[in-house]
């Protein structure tokens, strides 16, 4: 019998149960924290002697000195020229759809001219080097390599660094086939906090980076917690999550498939369903009992669905809105008649897929989207990966002569309210200068 929660909004504690269910506390443990600190603390002042030594004794992988630790690019272009053509084909279809969607979010520098001749703008740059952490301890994943380094190549960033684990020095085929075809620079076999204090701090080999992006283990997590001001970081990534939102007339078997790819990341991941018909939940129950023997990661699904899933009634679709939105999933799917009208009255997801012919799971690889959203939700306040990530804005002001007059005479007057006496002076001492 599959174990998994029930809830009803009928049910008086509802609330305190969904709050139960979705909260997440992102806080480490003492143990990850104090294990953390000291790795950095001897990244930063040892260099590559503590990167050798951290992946002798974590990965079991033994080399002299860290340059042993880079993968030539050599190696890459081997590995992706190896790959079956099916296998190219999909990544190399995939990276070109990532690449097409992310172009639509490139941002532009403007600069406008106001009568007095005071000119207003903006700059807009991209980060000079990023560093990319792609995980790779329960599975292998050569499409975060593309979600996270694509959208840094097209922000126009000019040089990506990778860092992925590699317990005996083994390392995926296709993450290395990833890398030639997401166009990074360069790659090294590094994992866990150490990988994180060496992009930030940089080592005798491995250079420092100006951001840090990717998901990892609750070790990567409270490192890039930990560096973040000295660099900056995409998020802290807390499990995934998935929440489907169905009227009923899905077959039972497609959701609780849908519900399983979520499932399968590891044990805290969240799967939920939502439907106004209690019936169409004993259904996908049924069929997630019948099909979970066939799934290679059952020992993982099981306890994810035991301890994060939720089958939960709801009066109707409109009522299924407003939970979503309470819970600000990091995938949403709307596997309803009419789901862009449903989209509509949701403000709080990550990513949302639409309609019963789009499974989550395509978004995971090849819709376009960068698959990097915001889990635990932060989907309220945050926004997927993208090219606006991997940017940074300057402000420009040229004052004229006109203009520094009239700008003048305004701070000077807010300058002198705030008690900023050399604030007021500055702008004073320009009101009465001659136009050039």
């Amino acid at each position: 019998m599959l174990d998994i929660q029930r809830l009803s909004t009928t049910q008086p504690d509802f609330e305190a149960r969904l709050a139960a269910l979705t909260d997440w506390d992102d806080g480490a443990p003492h143990a990850v924290e104090a294990a953390v600190d000291s790795i950095l603390a001897r990244v930063r002042h040892e260099g590559d002697r503590a990167l050798v030594d951290y992946t002798r004794d974590l990965d079991g992988y033994h080399v002299e000195q860290a340059a042993e630790l880079e993968v030539p690019p050599a190696r890459w272009q081997a590995a992706l020229e190896a790959l079956e053509p099916e296998d190219r084909k999909a990544l190399e279809t995939a990276a070109a759809r990532v690449e097409a969607y992310h172009q639509h979010q490139r941002q532009e520098s403007w600069e406008t001219t106001e009568p007095d001749g005071t000119k207003l703008g903006q700059r807009i740059r991209p980060l000079e080097r990023v560093g990319v952490y792609v995980p790779g301890g329960k599975a292998a994943y050569p499409s975060s390599v593309l979600m996270n380094a694509i959208p840094a190549r097209v922000a126009g960033v000019r040089e990506v660094i990778m860092v992925a684990p590699a317990p005996g020095g083994e390392i995926a085929p296709m993450v290395l086939a990833a890398a030639a075809v997401a166009g990074v620079d360069r790659l090294f076999l590094l994992g866990g906090a150490q990988a994180v204090g060496a992009l930030a701090y940089g080592t005798e080999t491995v250079p420092a980076v100006d951001k840090i992006v990717g998901p990892g283990n609750a070790y990567v997590a409270e490192a890039k917690r930990r560096v973040f001001g000295h660099v900056g970081i995409d998020m802290v990534a807390g499990p995934s999550e998935i929440l489907v939102i169905c009227d009923g007339q899905t077959d039972p078997e497609w959701t609780a498939m849908d519900l399983f790819s979520q499932a399968e990341h590891d044990e805290d991941a969240r799967a939920l369903l939502i439907c106004p018909e209690a019936r169409y939940l004993d259904e996908v129950q049924a069929a997630m009992e019948r099909l979970l023997p066939e799934m290679s990661r059952s020992e993982i699904i099981r306890p994810s669905l035991a301890r994060r899933g939720a089958l939960i009634c709801v009066r109707d679709l409109g009522e299924a809105a407003e939970v979503a939105d309470r819970i600000a999933p990091e995938h949403l799917e709307l596997s309803v008649v009419e789901p862009e009208r449903l989209a509509s009255a949701i403000d709080h997801a990550g990513a949302i897929f639409m309609g019963r012919y789009t499974p989550e799971a395509i978004g995971d690889y090849c819709a376009g989207p960068s698959h990097v959203l915001p889990t635990s939700r932060t989907a309220r306040f945050a926004s997927p990966l993208g090219v606006y990530d991997f940017c940074k804005s300057t402000s420009l002001v040229q004052c004229s002569p006109a203009g520094s007059r009239t700008l003048g005479a305004i701070a000077a007057r807010l300058a002198h309210a705030e008690g900023l006496t050399a604030h007021a002076r500055s702008a004073e001492l320009r009101l009465e200068s001659p136009d050039e």
